[in-house]
C-alpha cells in the first residue's frame, strides 16, 4: 500500500488528464492536485484498478471522475462512445449522489456529448426513466434506486467500461452490502473499479478481492492544521440568498480588509459588482487578470484604496495583506488543504483573524470533513437580523458625523443652512434630514424593520437541525455504546432523540437497511442521526432526532418502503412490550449492517424501491 505524504509538487497537467479536463479545471480554479488526486489519477488513467483510502473532503470525486472523463472523451473523439451508459458512480445517500453528478457535469463543461444523470430514491421514476431512455453517460447512483432499475429494465449496465464505489465503508455500514454485490456482479468483467473508503473493513477487503483485478492501494493521511490565531466560523444558508448574507455580515462585522473566495472566475466579477453596488470598496482578481494588473489591485489592497478582494483560489496564491482580517468562503473549497491555504490569508504575524464559511444545505458534510481534517471544531454563527443591521447603520453614520464636527470646518455651510432655513421658513431639523437623504441619494438609510426577516430565520433552522446531527456525531458518548434492550422492555430514546413509529414491519420482510436508506435519503439525515430500530411484525420503531424540521416531516408523509408508506408519527408507547419484535442498534453489528459479513438473505426478497 502506498501512503501518500500531504505535500506534492505535480502539476494537473503532469497526470495525464485530457486536454479538454484540464482547461475545465484551470477555468474552474483548481491549481494543484490533493495528495489523493495526484496518488491515484495517473494509476485510473493508465486503466488500473485502485482502492484509496481517504477521509470526505480530501478531493476523492475529482480523482476518480477526471480519469473517467479523459477516457470517455477518447473514446468519443474515436466514435466508440455508446448509447449505454459508460460510467456508473454508487453513492451511499441521494445527497452525495446529486453532488457527484453536480461535479461530474462541472469538469465535463468542454466535452460535447457526454451527459449525466443522477438517479436515487425519493425522487419521481418518471424524469428518471426519460433521462435513461434518452442516454446517460454517467450514471449516478444510489443502490436501491440503481437496483430497481435494473429489475425494471430501465437500466442497462452491460457497456459500463468504470465502476467508481464512492464512501463504501459508510455504504455498507447503511445495509446496502448485498446490493452492491449484485450490481458488481451484473457489471461486465471487463470494467475499470474504483473503490474509495475512509475505512477498510473486512467488507471492503472481501470487495477488493472479489471484484477488483489486481488494484493499486494508496492511504492518505490528513495532517492539516489551522491557525490558532483565526476563529472559524460557518453559516447555513442557501445558495440565492449568500449576496444579502455576506452584505449583512459586512455591515455588522468590524473588518479591516478582507478576501472573499468563490470557486470560478465568473463568480468573482458577479460578487464583486454587487459589493460595489452595495457602497463597499471592493475589486475581483483572478487568472484573467494581467501579472502587472493583479500587483496593482493587490497593493491597493494594502494601502486601503480597495478593503475587498473577491478571488479564486489560484489567483490568491501568494497573497501576503498584513490588514486581511477577514476570509470568506463564499463557496465551499474543493477539498480541505484548499479551506486551510484560504484561511491562512488571516491571522498573521500574532494578529487575529476571522474565517466564515458559507454552507449550502448540500454541502454539510463538507464542513464536517472540514472539522476532521483541521481537527477544530468550526463555531456557529447566527447571520445578522434586520435590527442588528440598523443598529450598525446608525452608529456608523453617528460616528461620521462626530468625526465631520471635530475635524471639518462647517462655517460656510452653517451659513448655507441658516439662510435655507430663515428663507424658506422651515425647521433645521427638516433641513439636516433633507441633506441627509441627498446623501443616500434616494436609498433608504434603513432596512424595513416590518419585513419579514427570511433570510435569519431560515439560516436559524438550519443551524438547529445541523446542532442536532453534530452533537451526535462529536458526542461524548457513541450510538454503539447504548446498552442493548432488554427483552420485554420498552424502546427508550437516547438525550435529544425520541422514537418514532412507521408503519412497516417484519411481515412486509422489512430489514433495518431498508429503513435507514428511505429515512437518511428523504430527510437529510445522516446515517449517524438513526438510532435504534426495534422491527415489530406490522410495525418498527426507531430513534430518531427529538425535534425534525417541517420539511422533514413532508419528505417523510411522502416515503415508501417496499411500496408502502412509512406514515411516520411519534411513538406514543401505547403498544406495549416488543410484542416478538427484533432491535437493532445502529452503532452496532446487526442483519444487513454488518460490515465484516454479508447480510443473511431472506427467503423471499421484495423490491425495496425508496432508498
Amino acid at each position: 500500500m502506498t501512503e501518500t505524504p500531504q505535500a506534492n509538487q505535480l502539476a494537473f497537467s503532469d497526470l495525464g488528464l485530457s486536454p479538454k479536463v484540464l482547461s475545465t479545471i484551470e477555468k474552474m480554479g483548481y491549481e494543484t492536485p490533493s495528495p489523493i488526486q495526484a496518488e491515484t489519477i495517473p494509476h485510473l488513467v493508465a486503466g488500473r484498478d485502485v482502492v484509496g483510502l481517504a477521509q470526505t473532503g480530501t478531493g476523492k470525486t475529482a480523482a476518480f471522475a477526471l480519469p473517467a472523463l479523459t477516457h470517455m472523451a477518447a473514446d468519443h473523439e474515436a466514435g466508440d462512445l455508446g448509447f449505454l451508459p459508460n460510467t456508473l458512480v454508487l453513492a451511499p445517500t441521494r445527497e452525495l449522489a446529486i453532488q457527484v453528478a453536480e461535479a461530474f457535469s462541472s469538469y465535463a463543461a468542454q466535452l460535447s456529448g457526454i451527459s449525466v444523470l443522477p438517479i436515487y430514491g425519493g425522487a419521481p421514476y418518471g424524469p428518471q426513466l426519460q433521462g435513461l431512455r434518452r442516454g446517460a453517460n454517467v450514471i449516478v447512483g444510489t443502490p436501491g434506486r440503481v437496483i430497481d432499475h435494473m429489475s425494471k429494465g430501465s437500466l442497462d449496465l452491460s457497456e459500463v467500461k468504470h465502476l467508481i464505489l464512492d464512501e463504501a465503508d459508510e455504504m455498507l455500514r447503511m445495509g446496502f452490502a448485498e446490493e452492491v454485490d449484485k450490481i458488481l456482479a451484473q457489471t461486465p468483467d471487463t470494467k475499470q473499479v474504483a473503490l474509495f473508503s475512509a475505512t477498510m473493513p473486512k467488507a471492503i477487503r472481501r470487495i477488493s478481492e472479489d471484484y477488483l483485478n489486481d488494484p493499486i492501494e494508496v492511504s492518505v493521511k490528513n495532517k492539516t492544521t489551522t491557525s490558532a490565531n483565526t476563529r472559524q466560523r460557518y453559516v447555513f444558508i442557501k445558495h440565492h440568498a449568500k449576496p444579502e448574507a455576506l452584505v449583512r455580515i459586512l455591515e455588522t462585522e468590524p473588518h479591516e480588509a478582507a478576501i472573499v473566495f468563490v470557486r470560478t472566475r465568473s463568480a468573482t466579477e458577479e460578487v464583486a459588482h454587487k459589493l460595489t453596488a452595495r457602497g463597499f470598496r471592493a475589486t475581483a482578481i483572478n487568472g484573467d487578470i494581467p501579472q502587472n494588473l493583479r500587483e496593482k489591485t493587490v497593493e491597493s489592497l494594502k494601502d486601503g484604496r480597495i478593503d475587498l478582494l473577491v478571488a479564486t483560489d489560484v489567483a490568491a496564491r501568494g497573497l501576503d495583506v498584513d490588514r486581511i482580517s477577514h476570509v470568506f468562503n463564499y463557496d465551499i473549497p474543493l477539498d480541505t488543504e484548499s479551506y486551510v491555504h484560504r484561511i491562512g490569508r488571516t491571522g498573521r504575524a500574532g494578529r487575529s483573524g476571522e474565517a466564515i464559511l458559507f454552507v449550502t444545505p448540500r454541502e454539510r458534510r463538507m464542513l464536517r470533513s472540514i472539522e476532521k481534517a483541521t481537527r477544530q471544531t468550526v463555531e456557529q454563527m447566527n447571520l445578522p437580523t434586520v435590527a442588528d443591521v440598523n443598529a450598525s447603520r446608525l452608529d456608523r453614520f453617528s460616528e461620521r458625523i462626530t468625526q465631520t464636527l471635530a475635524t471639518e470646518d462647517l462655517e460656510d455651510y452653517r451659513d448655507l443652512v441658516t439662510s435655507y432655513v430663515n428663507e424658506h421658513n422651515t425647521p433645521a431639523e427638516d433641513v439636516a434630514a433633507a441633506l441627509v437623504a441627498v446623501v443616500h441619494d434616494g436609498r433608504p438609510l434603513l432596512l424595513d424593520e416590518k419585513a419579514e426577516d427570511d433570510l435569519a430565520r431560515a439560516a436559524s433552522q438550519s443551524f438547529e437541525r445541523e446542532d442536532r446531527g453534530a452533537s451526535r456525531d462529536r458526542g461524548p458518548r457513541d450510538a454503539g455504546a447504548r446498552a442493548p434492550r432488554q427483552k420485554g422492555s420498552p424502546s427508550v430514546a437516547g438525550p435529544g432523540n425520541a422514537m418514532y413509529k412507521i408503519a412497516v414491519g417484519r411481515q412486509a420482510g422489512v430489514a433495518p437497511g431498508h429503513i435507514v436508506g428511505a429515512i437518511a435519503n428523504e430527510a437529510g439525515l445522516s446515517a449517524r442521526e438513526i438510532g435504534s430500530i426495534d422491527i415489530r411484525p406490522t410495525h418498527s420503531l426507531v430513534e430518531l432526532p427529538e425535534t425534525l424540521t417541517k420539511d422533514q416531516w413532508a419528505a417523510l408523509s411522502k416515503t415508501r418502503i417496499g411500496g408502502e408508506l412509512i406514515r411516520l408519527e411519534r411513538d406514543s408507547g401505547s403498544h406495549g412490550a416488543s410484542s416478538g419484535g427484533k432491535r437493532f442498534d445502529t452503532g452496532k453489528k446487526r442483519s444487513g449492517f454488518d460490515t465484516d459479513r454479508p447480510a443473511k438473505k431472506a427467503a423471499k426478497k421484495p423490491r425495496w424501491r425508496d432508498r
